[in-house]
């Protein structure tokens, strides 16, 4: 086990009488990878908001390389700072690429706005070599690229600080499948180059057994089985994680039995889990 770049101690977040986070603790190692599972309204993306900042807890502690990161931060250079512990990638990255610059422009706004002085030019292709995309797209606005290479940019933009943290709230739920396991190659081999440590937030058991090392798997705000991915998917626990993995079609996949294992649950009110918006500031 590594040093730990991220401590997440006892985080609670109402909305109203709805509890959308309620008591949940996790670290995560230098170099490591952790899922967050859950369907919609179990609280993981609030969770995620919290850990980068878009997001206050009404109660509870995040940590990042010992110092403390709790809710939003005032003036630039607390902001650059959080920024450089932690950065998320989003769904659909032309929410947070700015239409008007070209991949190269969007890279070099970022360099200078934390590294100022410098001349990146260096750094923009190293950036772009690392996510495959090279000097082919260095021009290109977002529009003129496809999906998957748009996703591949924001990820270069979010490397580009070096940060301990990678934050990715379901980076790869709308692209087609064979790109979708180009993109997961990719971080996997950047996680292995660079040390960066993941929070994979998804509702896709497929890609948690791919990507993470450890998963916890919520629920109604609230953490109900977590372990080694290995473990939990092979060996479930707790009857929310095995109606998840139950859900997965396959040859023999009997919906209606699913169906009755989710009624058999204790019904519980849709929480809040994501926002109608993703904010596109990116620290």
């Amino acid at each position: 086990m590594g040093e730990t770049v991220l401590q997440v101690s006892g985080l609670h977040r109402r909305y109203g009488t709805v509890r959308a986070v309620d008591d949940v603790s996790f670290t995560l190692a230098r170099g490591g990878s952790l899922g967050i599972v859950g369907e919609s309204g179990s609280g993981k993306t609030t969770t995620a908001r919290i850990v980068v900042g878009l997001e206050s807890a009404d109660a509870g502690q995040v940590r990042m390389r010992g110092v403390e990161r709790t809710g939003r931060v005032r003036g630039r250079t607390a902001r650059l700072a959080r920024a450089r512990d932690v950065q998320m990638v989003f769904q659909d990255p032309f929410l947070s690429l700015d239409p008007r610059l070209s991949v190269a422009a969007g890279l070099r706004e970022t360099l200078r706005l934390h590294f100022p002085g410098a001349d990146h030019t260096r750094r923009i292709a190293e950036l772009l070599d690392q996510v495959g995309l090279g000097a082919r797209t260095h021009d290109a606005l977002p529009r003129q690229l496809s999906g998957g290479q748009r996703q591949r940019v924001a990820i270069a933009r979010a490397l580009a600080v070096e940060p301990a943290v990678l934050v990715l709230d379901e980076a790869v739920a709308a692209l087609d499948v064979s790109v979708q396991a180009q993109i997961l190659n990719l971080l996997a081999d950047i996680r292995a180059e660079t040390g960066v440590g993941y929070l994979f937030i998804t509702h896709d058991l497929g890609v948690v057994r791919c990507v993470t090392d450890d998963v916890i798997v919520m629920r109604q705000g609230r953490i109900v089985e977590e372990g080694s991915t290995a473990q939990v998917l092979a060996q479930p626990q707790h009857p929310y994680t095995r109606l998840l993995l139950e859900s997965v079609p396959r040859p023999g996949w009997d919906p209606h039995a699913i169906t009755a294992a989710r009624r058999a649950l204790d019904p519980a009110p849709a929480h809040p889990d994501r926002t109608t918006r993703q904010s596109t500031a990116h620290h």
